[in-house]
């Protein structure tokens, strides 16, 4: 955790500072603009700076959370869901298995072919397919009936190097990367949704049931045999090839962690506990909350302008979905109040989230002699010209 909070600020920093270097002459250094626009990086430098003390503090009190979120249902901001998953891959499966993974602005539809022991993976094939933004704020059966739709020409292209058992119906292993809170290994109610989607009438219902029906509209004869968080499937995978394997995180759109937990360590579990005594934990820690979280006035406007207020705040910190738009605030306060982009703020850099987070990590890594990169992204994406020293006067 350390190492993603370090890299975080330093990346956002670097993106802010990279820009700086473009737009600004170097002759303009000791200019009055160029002084009032390194205040401003200096000062977000300082303010999202995670040295190791502060670092020990944000993970003691996660640490607190956790046995919270154990303790009891609603004891903590981390929800530390039981998955109902108690046992992992070992590499001894075999047969043919279809997946979903829905978690982002995008979803994947995999098939494996799975050989056993000596053999492992024999042959995957995958696609991925954009989810067009109003179905992320429209009903729930237009979000889910397009993935079934999507689904069902996938599996109409199931070549012959997928054999499926004779007999069996085909399974489907549903990676849904939202919080839900799960009754068994394959339902799961939403309890809310994250990374820009906002479909009211899911909330409360048993996903599975619903992708389920969406199937049955599209006459997909398929099964769901399991439901898991995506950060749980990537636990899955990692174990299915290393059996040290006993932690999962997830840097993408958003930020999760899932972990083996104890099954007797687990207060709220009140079933009998599993054979193998171990029980996986979906934490949902993009919902952790800490004063020690080093949070800067770009983090309150941000989560006060975002589709859910108040939560996912550690999400909003490290997660793909907003370092860019962090990025673009400071930039939009150094253009507003030092001029940085010469007389006028560039209309593109008022629009929210135009700044994506690739585009960001893109200008980070920009080692040119003169930041090519960096320039282009600018001109691009803002339609913004590097001013010159005589536009700066």
């Amino acid at each position: 955790m350390g190492k993603v909070a370090v890299g975080v600020a330093v990346v956002c920093g670097v993106a802010v500072a990279a820009a700086a270097a473009v737009v600004v002459h170097r002759k303009m250094k000791k200019s009055g603009r160029w002084i009032k626009a390194m205040e401003l990086v200096t000062e977000f430098e300082e303010k999202c700076a995670t040295p190791i003390w502060k670092l020990r503090q944000v993970a003691d009190a996660m640490t607190v959370e956790m046995h919270a979120g154990l303790a009891s249902e609603g004891g903590s901001k981390l929800k530390m869901l039981i998955s109902y998953v108690d046992n992992l891959p070992t590499g001894k499966e075999k047969g043919l298995f279809y997946a979903l993974d829905l978690g982002g602005t995008n979803f994947r539809v995999l098939r494996v072919q799975l050989g056993g022991k000596d053999s492992g993976i024999v042959n995957q094939q995958f696609e991925e397919v954009s989810i067009p933004p109003s179905l992320m704020t429209g009903t729930s059966d237009a979000l889910f009936d397009y993935i079934a739709a999507e689904l069902a020409k996938f599996v109409a292209q199931e070549g012959m190097d997928f054999q499926l058992t004779p007999g069996r119906q085909r399974e489907l292993g549903f990676t849904f990367s939202f919080p839900v809170m799960q009754s068994s290994i394959a339902s799961g109610t939403l309890l809310r949704w994250t990374k820009g989607f906002s479909i009211d009438d899911a909330v409360g219902q048993d996903v599975v049931a619903e992708l389920t029906k969406a199937m049955e509209r599209q006459g997909l004869d398929m099964r769901v045999s399991a439901l898991v968080n995506d950060t749980i499937g990537t636990l899955a995978g990692g174990r299915y090839t290393n059996n040290d394997v006993v932690a999962a995180v997830i840097l993408g759109t958003g930020s999760n962690a899932a972990y083996v937990e104890r099954a007797h360590a687990i207060p709220k579990w009140h079933g009998l506990l599993p054979k193998s005594g171990e029980m996986v934990i979906n934490m949902e820690w993009g919902n952790f909350r800490s004063a020690h979280l080093p949070l800067t006035e770009y983090d309150h406007a941000l989560d006060a302008d975002s589709l859910n207020p108040g939560e996912q705040i550690y999400e909003k910190l490290i997660s793909g979905m907003y370092l860019g738009e962090i990025v673009r605030r400071v930039l939009c306060r150094m253009a507003e109040e030092a001029a940085f982009f010469g007389d006028i703020v560039p209309p593109k850099l008022k629009v929210p989230f135009i700044l994506r987070t690739p585009v960001m990590s893109a200008m980070h890594q920009d080692t040119s002699p003169e930041l090519k990169v960096v320039a282009d992204k600018l001109k691009n994406i803002l339609e913004y010209l590097v001013l010159t020293s005589r536009d700066l006067c």
